[in-house]
């Protein structure tokens, strides 16, 4: 399994054959420089998106139709760009699981809003989520954009993902001390990659805290484009 960070809360997972872009934010991503995009995106087979902010789903559409990829995701939005736009989707809805080729995606609740910029203003496409991914022998939980959520429990119970990719930059999700209560709270993490963060001044720039609420978790600070081995 291979994990890169992407900056912000994009990341391309290789798992179990497939490699899924989550999120992927490459134009206008402060962190990505424009040299790394066609390594970011090589080889993709799937784009998996938490919600509709510009700075989730800038280039989903772009991606999905010079890559050829479905985009993977909530089942309103999904049916609106198959309907609109003509890409490939795969619409599901919190709770429901899909096999991408024998990595299973299950989609689960996330506390945060969601709205995609139209002509007409902002529009409300179905409701942000986070998602388990399961494959070679691994189930990581990728949080989205959240706050603490009592939920985390149930996910635990169903899921034991031993991978967190928990949003931790504060203003507009959980800060660092917010996931790490997440995380020792509701979760048993052998790893916890933080995002969301260092992206924008009005966002936690260490995930010291972070690291330093998690005694006996490996806690990674990733580093954009550099890949990580679990």
């Amino acid at each position: 399994m291979r994990i890169t960070w992407l900056g912000h809360s994009s990341f391309r997972l290789e798992i179990g054959g497939q490699v899924l872009l989550i999120d992927p934010w490459l134009n206008g991503n402060p962190m990505l420089p424009e040299e790394s995009h066609a390594a970011a995106t090589e080889g993709a087979t799937h784009i998996l998106l938490t919600h509709a902010h510009f700075d989730h789903v800038a280039d989903v559409l772009p991606l999905a139709k010079s890559l050829g990829v479905p985009v993977v995701g909530q089942y309103d939005l999904m049916s609106w760009w198959a309907e609109k736009d003509g890409i490939e989707t795969v619409g599901f809805n919190k709770g429901g699981t899909v096999d991408l080729g024998g990595v299973k995606v299950t989609m689960v609740h996330a506390t945060h809003s969601t709205s995609i910029a139209t002509p007409d203003g902002p529009k409300v496409t179905g409701s942000e989520c986070g998602y388990m991914i399961a494959g070679e022998g691994r189930v990581i939980y990728v949080s989205g954009d959240t706050d603490v959520m009592a939920d985390m429990g149930v996910f635990n119970a169903l899921h034991a993902p031993d991978i967190g990719i928990l949003c931790a930059g504060g203003h507009f999700t959980m800060d660092m001390a917010r996931a790490a209560y997440a995380a020792k709270t509701f979760f048993d993490f052998k790893v916890v990659i933080p995002c969301h963060y260092r992206t924008f001044p009005i966002l936690e720039q260490s995930a010291a805290a972070l690291v330093a609420a998690l005694p006996g978790v490996e806690v990674i600070e990733p580093e954009v484009m550099a890949a990580i081995d679990l």
